[in-house]
């Protein structure tokens, strides 16, 4: 099973941004789909964002245009770049990749 360590989550104004990275115990060259999740306090657990081996990219609705997520296969390594935050994206960020979840990071967006 792979093992996943987020980092890159922190204290931001609304309007700032922040990248996340996910950093992989093994390679990732060859898995299909990677995910990024969200869970606010008090609320479920979202989909944020997918990408397929070949580079392919799906977001939700709530942060089209505003997140960008990439994978760097050389690094064994998943980032979510997120500009143009809001309060609303404030949660623990998790990337997800063959059944196995990261301990998640902390974003908090300040009005």
């Amino acid at each position: 099973q792979v093992q996943l360590v987020e980092s890159g989550g922190g204290l931001v104004q609304a309007g700032g941004s922040l990248r996340l990275s996910c950093a992989a115990s093994g390679s990732i060259s060859s898995i299909n789909v990677m995910h990024w999740y969200r869970q606010a306090p008090g609320k479920q657990r979202e989909w944020v964002a997918g990408i397929t081996k070949g580079g392919g990219t799906l977001y939700a609705d709530s942060v089209k245009g505003r997140f960008t997520i990439s994978r760097d296969n050389a690094r064994n390594t998943m980032y979510l770049q997120m500009n143009s935050l809001k309060p609303e994206d404030t949660a623990v960020y998790y990337c997800y990749i063959i059944s196995s979840w990261g301990q998640g990071t902390q974003v908090t967006v300040s009005s």
